[in-house]
């Protein structure tokens, strides 16, 4: 429902509260996060505006369950000094924004429950299009850009009819719309997270929150902290498909299939990972072998001849590799290879630069945040041990802050003084890796391991 206008003033000088939720990576979540948390932040390069701008819109991550805008790494403002004009979004989460019912089914003009979430980012594009040009931005160029859920939300919507016309470019860090979980269970492909499934899990929720009585009437009695309490904890089991529904309506079918299909839209996409991408709280499997061969089946023989030998400098131990491989890093390259096929621009990436500080664990889940908008020294809770930045990491920033508002700009990162990056195609496979010298032109990111991955998931979709 659109906001209810309002008169005089509305003092806008600090940001909205983080969507209600548990302390996962906002502090004192218990405390700060609300309900009333659909709020989204605007940063300009001037004003006045003399002309109109390129538009970036951040969906911050935080596995649909956590995170906010508000955090101090997703501060807009040095990225808008690149002539863009920059919008963070908050979006209802978890079993707020994540959440099927079958009375909510049938309450709904359209059939469908589950994907609230999805309609707050919806909801926020609408916005966007509608009023950003009163801030100089100009809403027929519109960028979205996410990291880790973030990520695999704006690839969604890449899928989803109801986004068409909102955007131009993609932008997708750390989140595709395939995945295994490092314990070998397939996400986000095979087993979707259909409507009937989505209420069927809805309703067991309900119980434990009104003792027994899952009616619509007593769900919306229980008060916000006391659905919070009763939460999973969802850090160390995400939601099936990170709560994304199948529900007909945002989703008609899964992203998944549309993209082999390539029915996607057809915009622009650059999308990529870390090379290490451990996620604060979840470890690699213990038993490689058995999560090998609990996923890929027919072919894990294969690969456990692949996964063998001393950690690699760069990437890890075994386990660490097939983490990253089978979760990020090889389902942004089956994306990209997807899109590509269906006649789409596409651009891949890896970032790799460890400050001083972190050398024992590598570029981790998340770490390129601090980099694409240049918010050293504000990450928090999810850094650990410390980092000390240098003029290599400002460096670096710089040159991901060009490549990502020129992409922003025309579709292509590049122009101006940056390497160039090369266009990814499935048979090359180029990508940037960004080092800590600096960006360097590649191809074939890990192909012998990715080209396990992209055989089992084609397996698994008939595809």
């Amino acid at each position: 429902m659109p906001v209810k206008p309002w008169s005089g003033v509305w003092d806008a000088t600090k940001f909205g509260a983080p969507c209600a939720q548990n302390p996962y990576f906002v502090r004192n979540a218990h405390e700060v996060s609300k309900e009333d948390c659909l709020f989204l932040n605007i940063w300009v390069p001037e004003w006045p505006s003399k002309s109109s701008k390129p538009v970036m819109v951040w969906i911050p991550g935080g596995g649909n369950f956590g995170g906010a805008s508000a955090d101090g790494v997703n501060n807009g403002e040095n990225l808008a000094r690149h002539g863009v004009v920059v919008v963070t979004i908050n979006y209802r989460l978890g079993l707020f924004g994540f959440f099927a019912h079958p009375e909510l089914t049938r309450e709904s003009p359209h059939h469908a429950s589950g994907n609230q979430g999805i309609l707050d980012q919806i909801a926020a594009l609408r916005w966007v299009r509608q009023n950003i040009a009163k801030f100089g931005g100009d809403s027929a160029n519109v960028t979205i850009f996410g990291e880790s859920a973030g990520s695999i939300d704006v690839s969604a919507l890449m899928t989803s009819p109801l986004s068409k016309g909102l955007l131009r470019h993609v932008i997708g860090e750390s989140g595709a719309v395939t995945a295994i979980t490092p314990n070998g269970n397939t996400m986000l492909i095979g087993n979707p997270l259909t409507l009937a499934r989505a209420e069927k899990q809805g309703l067991s929720f309900a119980e434990q929150w009104t003792g027994g009585d899952a009616s619509l009437t007593k769900m919306r009695a229980v008060a916000a902290e006391e659905i919070l309490q009763k939460e999973p904890d969802f850090l160390r089991s995400p939601p099936q498909d990170l709560g994304i529904t199948i529900d007909g309506y945002v989703f008609p079918r899964h992203p998944a299939d549309v993209f082999a299909a390539g029915r996607e839209q057809r915009v622009d996409l650059l999308l990529g990972n870390n090379s290490r991408e451990r996620i604060p709280g979840t470890t690699p499997p213990a038993d490689l072998k058995k999560a090998i061969e609990d996923s890929y089946g027919p072919i894990a023989s294969r690969a456990l001849t692949t996964y063998v030998g001393a950690a690699d400098p760069l990437y890890g131990t075994p386990a660490d590799q097939w983490a990253t491989d089978t979760s990020f890093r090889c389902s942004a390259v089956l994306q990209l290879m997807w899109h590509a096929a269906a006649g789409n621009s596409a651009f891949e990436f890896q970032f790799d630069r460890t400050p001083p500080g972190r050398e024992s664990v590598g570029a981790t889940h998340a770490s390129e945040l601090e980099y694409v908008f240049n918010t050293f020294g504000t990450f928090g809770l999810m850094q650990n041990p410390a980092a000390h930045y240098g003029a290599v990491d400002h460096a670096v920033s710089d040159a991901i802050q060009q490549y990502w508002t020129n992409f922003a700009k025309t579709g292509n990162p590049n122009g101006g003084k940056v390497p160039q990056w090369p266009k990814f195609d499935a048979a090359a496979r180029a990508y940037a890796e960004f080092t800590d010298a600096g960006p360097v032109a590649r191809e074939g990111l890990r192909r012998p391991f990715c080209d396990l991955y992209i055989e089992h998931v084609k397996q698994l979709i008939g595809k």
